[in-house]
């Protein structure tokens, strides 16, 4: 019974090096430990300590999950292909092998898993991240388009186990969202979310037409990692413009008479941040500062990358020509990455935050030098 996929029986063989890969041993021991360290009556006394050791559990147990998915997969396929192969031919033994293949399949998704986390080794990977959108051509179209991404990469921050804020948001004069910035907080979420910064391009019959005619939206994503605090970030408060306004929306009494929402410039790069997710003015200066901090220290990186055209140079202007990924809902429906070529016919699933697919198959493209994907700038035109 040969496999030749992913976490299939062919592998299992070579399924102790994968232990001595991810440290399996070491994992377990120190999930031990930092589970007794919490387990003590002063554990709390210490917020900012606590947090951590919380953290650095969750990274851990990240990977030991689907290791153990694998393991478990292997073991229960191998039990029931010896029971089904002690049966004699028939419904019975036709019965027990039907069985075997769901196992492997589940093992084959964790293995999948282990396989993605392995590929996530640059500095900054295991970090939160900030993401912002911006509405780019195509007018209502595509402030429509930018909450409807937004609605994805919720429901994707759901599916990956990520805690996800709002942070501050810009509704358009019509319909959806001008801008928006939020974060994405859990273990290598950034590592993940990376590859999602680009142009987006949305293809559809618009709603707001009364011809029922097809349009085409776009809509850019940035992603910068939150930067932790021994990562050191020349900002000096001489450089900042800083100023306050009241936060926008329904909102209740305190959000139409309180100055709390905070906008920041910083003079030499030009990056602008806002937030208004706090009902505190205090509040919302330190998240805006963190956002701030993440993204002077990516504009700092990308300054040194040598292929580098422009600040945020992958994802170029928000319009034609420029879409890492592709959304068609009319005349037939598709989403294709245009840089990987990875593709699927349930675009909707993909609308309902099922990016790991696409997300896994970048990280593979990119340990491979990136490529270039033979026909995929024309495929979705």
């Amino acid at each position: 019974m040969k496999r030749s996929s992913r976490g299939s029986p062919s592998c299992a063989k070579d399924w102790p090096k994968c232990e001595a890969i991810f440290d399996v041993d070491g994992k377990r021991k120190t999930v031990e430990e930092l589970e007794a360290f919490a387990a003590s009556p002063d554990f709390w006394n210490d917020q900012k300590a606590a947090q951590e050791t919380i953290a650095k559990t969750n990274a851990a147990k990240a990977v030991l999950r689907p290791f153990d998915e694998v393991s478990a997969g292997f073991a229960d396929a191998e039990a029931m292909l010896e029971l089904a192969l002690a049966e004699p031919e028939g419904e019975a033994r036709d019965a027990a092998l039907a069985e075997v293949a769901p196992l492997l399949e589940g093992a084959e998704t964790a293995f999948g898993e282990l396989r993605t986390r392995s590929l996530l080794n640059g500095p900054m990977d295991r970090c939160n991240a900030f993401l912002t959108l911006h509405a780019g051509a195509g007018g209502t179209e595509a402030c429509d388009w930018v909450s409807m991404l937004l609605r994805m990469y919720t429901r994707y921050a759901e599916r990956a186990g990520f805690q996800f804020e709002m942070l501050d948001q810009t509704p358009g004069d019509e319909a959806g969202l001008v801008t928006c910035t939020f974060a994405v907080r859990g273990p290598d979420a950034y590592g993940h979310l990376k590859a999602e910064r680009g142009v987006h391009r949305l293809v559809r019959i618009s709603p707001f037409d009364a011809n029922a005619r097809r349009h085409t939206s776009f809509a850019s994503l940035d992603v910068v990692a939150e930067i932790e605090d021994e990562v050191e970030v020349d900002i000096r408060p001489e450089d900042l413009e800083i100023d306050t306004f009241r936060s926008g929306g329904a909102g209740g009494q305190h959000v139409n008479k309180t100055d709390s929402a905070i906008r920041i410039r910083h003079v030499p790069t030009g990056i602008v941040v806002t937030c208004d997710a706090e009902r505190s003015q205090f509040a919302n200066r330190k998240k805006a500062m963190a956002i701030l901090k993440a993204k002077v220290y990516e504009y700092e990186q990308d300054k040194k990358r040598a292929a580098l055209e422009r600040f945020y140079g992958e994802k170029g202007s928000i319009s034609w020509g420029n879409q890492i990924r592709s959304y068609v809902l009319q005349p037939y429906t598709m989403a294709k990455d245009l840089r990987t070529g990875h593709e699927t016919g349930d675009v909707h699933r993909v609308l309902d935050g099922d990016l790991a697919p696409f997300i896994a198959a970048w990280l593979e493209w990119k340990s491979r030098g990136s490529p270039r994907v033979k026909g995929a700038a024309d495929a979705a035109d």
